[in-house]
């Protein structure tokens, strides 16, 4: 007999509902999620054996769309889900995000999340149903886990108006696309894109998104209370050796002794954290560890150190050395002010940019932010080039794209060269949050536009350097954005009880501190917003702090690159392609198409693209402007219907005793009266015009055969 527990909630509008019981019984903690017409099985597990030390959290987390959960068939030629797509992908960081910091972080065992979605309406976001079920899920697991937690995302009609869990619908028109994770008492995770949002408008929202925790997390907690028996089975079976584990430091030196010599080097250190040069740093550490290592009689010279092997001795000193320095970087912001390098809390390092790099690129730009460096390329297409997304929602095509590279070399690495992962994928999508809003519209700028933005050089926030090389290349392409996008990341020290917001944060200190928030915009408002914590929330306080030192940093970064460049080019490179957009009655579509297609292939072997809508909308893509020119002559002369009073340039084709024949927009022929040649009598049309002249025509009228009647005089006129 199966034991089933259910919980349900009304909750912005729709019914949610957890299960548990009856899906995947082997799992550590297992809750099929029902939202709406939406539903995600969620599974956390955690591996049976300790001694997992990466020295980070071993927590995995895939989330995964099976097309069946909308009624589809995968298409392509292999019928089956593949590798994740970049929505899985994101989907996958924002519930790690959302859920990572809950987790105890001495936890020696490699934990999977998996969330699969087994049914779909748009009316209802997976994603916040999966994130909230491996919230549910990890407290039903036994794994340590100091939730539950709780996801909502916010969408804005409006002047302030806030929808909670909007619909796709509503949210394609909304001003706003935020997702805020947290608990009761504090914020845990934001990712928000915005049409040049206000930070008041944003903080708002943010509170107005958690301020709907509350039902749902009180759910969660009442199914974990049914399920008692269960998480007690685990932590008593299972997880029974950390629970019961000794809290004693197994190293064969007390760790008081350690910190003790570490702290007798602070003169060193303080020379070390004063330092600007990252890899400097990085070698002047090792050897004051080395120093430190020795000097406690590790010496290593017979393999072995106080009858410890000396590679067991040398992992456990490292770690307490890499935990007291960590201490030290943070007091000494906490209590002097000094970060690394010796800059203050509000300072920006050094910026220097350059725009115009390369001949045959169609707009390039080089971003250098202290030690983190972008170069940044814009490539101009044609709708062709559109990227088709295949989703659950259907099929679109996405005519702005901005992809994000980080090789090995630029941390001074050497690593596997492979397709982008995880974090190259969320790092490109943040950065194509920030500048979506700015963009022209297709009406206005008929291309496709992808800026691919290659790290060369790594030291903190190398997502937000993508942003402001991206908004700097794409102007130098000519790409009218609507006003010039600048980021910056910002930090946080929380030691004891003091706070510190850091601003424009290194590697080191994005790696011992306890946020990593990320702000960009333009002068008028937020266009994208991303916050990462490794403690378990921060106040509303401290998140408006941070928007508001965050503003000062990004008006400084903006004001730099201003001065390379501080608007887009008025003409875009003539290495890049040319589209010219017309309008012809939609009645003549199947004149330039041509029977089986034959006229329009005859006009693309002219060297063009030719796109054709269903409105009547062409546009032309050619390699210059010449072919540009010729072609769209061509397709004029296909599809258009002159007017009396309309006026041509083409040229004389022929001429007889009464006048002559004009040929215009390349498909179009009329005569000219010897009479509508010139003001004054003439014998004859061969006394002022000649065969291959080009002349200015105005359509006066039609003869009874409908052949057109042109005047060189009247379009003098």
């Amino acid at each position: 007999m199966v034991k089933t527990h259910k919980k349900e909630v009304q909750w912005a509008g729709r019914s949610l509902v957890f299960e548990t019981g009856e899906f995947a019984r082997q799992a550590d903690g297992a809750v099929l999620v029902r939202y709406g017409g939406t539903s995600v099985l969620c599974v956390a597990t955690a591996a049976d054996k300790d001694g997992f030390d990466c020295g980070f959290l071993p927590l995995s987390v895939h989330y995964q769309e099976k097309a069946y959960a909308a009624g589809k068939i995968p298409g392509g030629f292999l019928k089956r889900e593949s590798k994740p797509s970049d929505h899985e992908v994101l989907a996958s960081r924002i519930i790690d995000r959302s859920i990572r910091p809950l987790f105890s972080s001495d936890f020696g065992r490699e934990i999977q999340i998996i969330c699969s979605v087994f049914s779909y309406s748009d009316d209802s976001d997976p994603v916040i149903a999966a994130t909230i079920g491996a919230s549910a899920a990890a407290m039903l697991s036994g794994i340590p886990f100091s939730g539950p937690a709780c996801i909502a995302r916010v969408g804005m009609k409006g002047s302030g108006g806030f929808m909670l869990n909007p619909s796709r619908e509503s949210l394609e028109a909304s001003q706003l696309d935020l997702t805020v994770a947290g608990t009761l008492d504090a914020v845990l995770m934001v990712e928000s894109g915005a049409m040049e949002l206000s930070d008041e408008d944003m903080l708002l929202a943010i509170e107005h998104g958690r301020s709907a925790f509350a039902p749902v997390i009180d759910a969660i907690g009442q199914l974990c209370k049914e399920c008692s028996e269960h998480t007690d089975r685990k932590k008593s079976g299972k997880f029974a050796s950390y629970y019961n584990r000794s809290k004693e430091q197994e190293c064969c030196v007390s760790e008081d002794k350690v910190i003790s010599a570490i702290d007798a080097e602070s003169g060193r250190l303080s020379s070390v954290c004063d330092d600007n040069d990252k890899e400097r740093r990085k070698a002047l550490l090792k050897l004051i560890a080395d120093d430190v290592f020795r000097s406690l009689g590790f010496s290593g010279e017979d393999g072995k150190s106080c009858g410890t092997e000396f590679e067991e001795a040398r992992a456990c000193f490292d770690k307490m050395f890499s935990e007291r320095w960590k201490f030290f970087v943070r007091n000494r912001i906490v209590s002097e002010g000094k970060r690394i390098g010796g800059r203050g809390a509000n300072d920006v390092r050094d910026i220097h940019s350059r725009v115009g790099l390369f001949e045959r690129v169609h707009g390039s730009a080089l971003f250098t932010r202290g030690g983190t460096q972008a170069v940044v390329v814009a490539t101009l297409g044609s709708s062709k080039d559109a990227q088709m997304v295949d989703s659950l929602d259907g099929v679109r095509h996405e005519t702005f794209l901005l992809h994000y590279n980080f090789p090995n070399f630029s941390v001074g690495e050497v690593g596997k060269v492979g397709p982008p992962g995880r974090r190259e994928v969320g790092h490109g999508n943040l950065a194509w949050r920030a500048l979506k809003s700015v963009l022209p519209s297709q009406e206005e700028f008929p291309y496709t536009v992808r800026l691919v933005s290659e790290i060369t050089e790594s030291d903190g926030s190398s997502s937000m350097a993508t942003v402001c090389g991206a908004a700097l290349a794409a102007m130098d392409a000519g790409v009218p954005l609507k006003r010039m996008v600048s980021g910056i990341a910002m930090g946080l020290i929380k030691e004891g009880g003091k706070v510190v917001v850091l601003s424009d944060i290194s590697g080191d200190e994005d790696h011992l501190g306890d946020m990593d928030f990320k702000v960009a915009g333009t002068e008028k408002g937020i266009t994208a917003l991303q916050m990462d914590l490794k403690v378990s929330g921060i106040s509303m306080d401290i998140l408006r702090s941070a928007v508001k030192q965050a503003n000062e940093g990004r008006e400084f970064i903006m004001s730099e690159m201003k001065k390379v460049l501080s608007e887009p080019r008025k003409k875009i490179s003539e290495s890049a392609p040319r589209i010219t957009t017309i309008k012809i009655p939609v009645d003549k579509i199947k004149d330039l198409i041509g029977a089986g297609g034959k006229n329009i292939k005859s006009l693309c072997e002219m060297g063009a693209e030719i796109d054709v809508s269903q409105d009547g909308v062409v546009k032309v893509f050619a390699a210059s402007d010449d072919i540009s020119k010729r072609v769209v002559e061509r397709i004029r002369g296909t599809t258009v219907v002159p007017s009396v009073g309309d006026v041509f340039t083409g040229k004389v084709v022929g001429l007889v005793d009464f006048g002559a024949f004009v040929n215009f927009c390349g498909q179009q022929d009329g005569l000219v009266h010897v009479s509508e040649i010139c003001d004054r009598r003439i014998d004859s049309p061969a006394d002022v015009l000649t065969v291959g002249q080009e002349v200015v025509v105005k359509v006066v009228g039609f003869d009874k055969r409908g052949k057109i009647k042109l005047s060189i005089k009247q379009a003098k006129e």
